[in-house]
């Protein structure tokens, strides 16, 4: 007798509905100059400081700011990259802890005033992944994070040094960061899990 596979039921997605338009491309804009602004000031004129993209909205955000701090200072601003997917604390902790690599973040961080840089913050628990994968890197001076959007529902005691917009939500609902690089899209929607 032979086994006939049995039918594995599809992954479903919740169905979403936009309920409105949070940012346009054009206030993305204008709140990614104000937390340049905000990052020199804070900072020492930008001295020293690196920003770390956490993959995949961070990285535009890292290098749109980098882009305009540099503008401000009048000198470069090192970016990188950092890939959290092995140190998320939702996943399977049986395997065996990564090998990180130094060259995935592109610099040294070692004394470094590092910025990391993400679209949404939420429950807090990306940038605890994200502070264990930078650590595995080094040891840099100062951690600070800036965000475009908070969303309100930590878990874990983390803030934003640099927060482009607070916007207070449901856990029904859902914040879309839409970047060009990524996307192909460019503005921030507010949508919500329909039943």
């Amino acid at each position: 007798m032979t086994d006939t596979p049995q039918a594995t039921p599809a992954t479903t997605h919740p169905v979403l509905r936009e309920k409105g338009r949070l940012m346009s491309a054009s206030e993305i804009d204008r709140t990614l100059v104000r937390l340049a602004h905000q990052i020199v000031e804070k900072t020492n004129a930008g001295e020293g400081v690196a920003l770390i993209g956490i993959k995949r909205r961070g990285i535009p955000l890292a290098d749109r700011l980098a882009v305009l701090i540099g503008g401000i200072v009048k000198r470069p601003v090192d970016t990188g990259t950092l890939d959290i997917q092995f140190y998320r604390d939702d996943l399977s902790t049986a395997g065996v802890r990564p090998e990180v690599k130094g060259g995935e973040i592109g610099f040294d961080v070692n004394g470094r005033d590092v910025i990391l840089c993400d679209d949404v913050l939420y429950t807090g628990r990306t940038i605890r992944a994200a502070l264990d994968a930078l650590f595995d890197h080094g040891r840099p001076r100062c951690v600070q994070l800036a965000v475009l959007i908070d969303r309100g529902h930590r878990e874990l005691p983390i803030e934003a040094t640099y927060v482009g917009k607070h916007v207070p939500t449901s856990s029904r609902e859902i914040i879309e960061v839409k970047f060009r690089e990524v996307d192909n899209d460019e503005q921030v929607l507010l949508v919500e899990k329909v039943d």
